[in-house]
């Protein structure tokens, strides 16, 4: 089956939710025999000469450096290429690509959506934005084929909205060996096991700004990393970044990936999370996965994954956040729960079992000459 997708910055090694979702999933659908082409968004690839990557075959697009325009601009294009291609699937990630579902279906694509999450909740988004990315929402969810969700609180939101049921299939993680060596944390000055990482763009809803106010508030030996940036530097990034530069205790690495990002995740005490605006949080599958102890804010994405409470702290708190952290760092709770994280997500979050499951929805939506 020939499947084009839609929806993500690009891969590899681009920064964000649904680009990792991607990475992971469309080379495994490839090897069930599809025949996947992914279309990009050119100002986010280092190498644009590249046209394979692990046998998905990579479309550059043109898409404008403004967030106001990047994606819609970005989906059109994608959307035209698609029609030219002819495949039996178009795969459309996320909301604000979705508002565009309507005119591919026009076209005569078959259109599985996939909905990782009330993107309008975000912070960054102003009014107009938000009605655009709800109204995508909507549409999408009515005129896809057949649609994808993560979580069941994302089900609820299409059963609500879009007046359908969907097919709930999570965020997968894969089980990585842990990393013996430490060039990178040498390089930034922090010893393993002696920091806290966060691992997130720098957008309001991903509440760094507590974290780091929080971290302030701590009397500990402890660093705290965090690996990420912004993509779009705007008031709240050049904010966050000049606090964070009053701390000597601070590390902000940039946005890390490969290698870096691999012992950065092995080596770290706690990770934390601090979101008030997740889809399924794959920066904390990707923690458990590495057997950290998580803390992770108290939002209804959050708490699906079903941690136990003490995992949890009261979102936006950040009296809460920095007791909680304490009380972790001080239990040494890490070494022997390592085992039982890693167990978790292999259960629960299987990529080889979600791309089977996503081949399925292709059937569906391929053979749904109705729909």
């Amino acid at each position: 089956m020939k499947v084009v997708v839609l929806g993500t910055r690009g891969v590899p090694d681009v920064p964000g939710g649904v680009e990792t979702h991607c990475q992971a999933l469309y080379p495994r659908l490839v090897a069930l025999g599809h025949e996947v082409v992914l279309v990009t968004r050119k100002p986010y690839i280092a190498d644009p000469g590249v046209e394979r990557y692990k046998g998905i075959r990579l479309k550059h697009l043109f898409a404008p450096r403004r967030k106001s325009l990047e994606a819609i601009v970005h989906t059109f294009l994608g959307v035209c290429f698609a029609w030219r291609e002819s495949p039996d699937i178009l795969h459309v990630h996320a909301v604000g690509p979705a508002l565009l579902i309507p005119f591919a279906r026009l076209l005569g694509l078959r259109v599985v959506m996939t909905n990782h999450g009330p993107d309008y909740d975000r912070q960054k988004w102003g009014k107009l934005a938000s009605f655009i990315l709800r109204l995508g929402e909507k549409v999408g969810g009515r005129f896809a084929n057949e649609v994808i969700v993560i979580s069941e609180v994302i089900a609820e939101i299409v059963r609500r909205r879009c007046g359908r049921d969907s097919h709930l299939i999570y965020n997968g993680v894969q089980i990585p060996e842990i990393a013996t060596a430490t060039d990178t944390l040498d390089r930034q000055g922090i010893r393993p096991g002696g920091y806290i990482l966060a691992v997130a763009r720098f957008v309001p809803e991903k509440g760094l700004h507590d974290l780091v106010e929080a971290f302030d508030k701590m009397e500990s030996d402890y660093h705290l990393v965090i690996a990420g940036d912004s993509d779009h530097e705007d008031e709240y990034s050049l904010k966050l970044k000049a606090t964070c530069r009053n701390n000597s205790k601070i590390v902000l690495t940039g946005y890390i990936t490969g290698e870096d990002l691999h012992q950065v995740y092995s080596h770290a005490a706690v990770f934390v999370l601090p979101s008030y605006h997740e889809g399924l949080p794959i920066s904390l599958l990707e923690a458990l996965s590495y057997g950290l102890v998580p803390l992770v804010s108290d939002i209804p994405a959050n708490v699906e994954v079903g941690l136990d409470g003490r995992y949890y702290f009261r979102c936006g708190d950040v009296e809460d956040l920095t007791d909680k952290l304490t009380m972790l760092l001080a239990s040494g709770d890490g070494p022997g729960r390592q085992d039982e994280f890693r167990a978790f997500v292999r259960k629960k979050y299987n990529w080889d079992v979600i791309a089977g499951q996503t081949g399925d929805v292709y059937k569906l939506a391929a053979g749904n000459r109705g729909g």
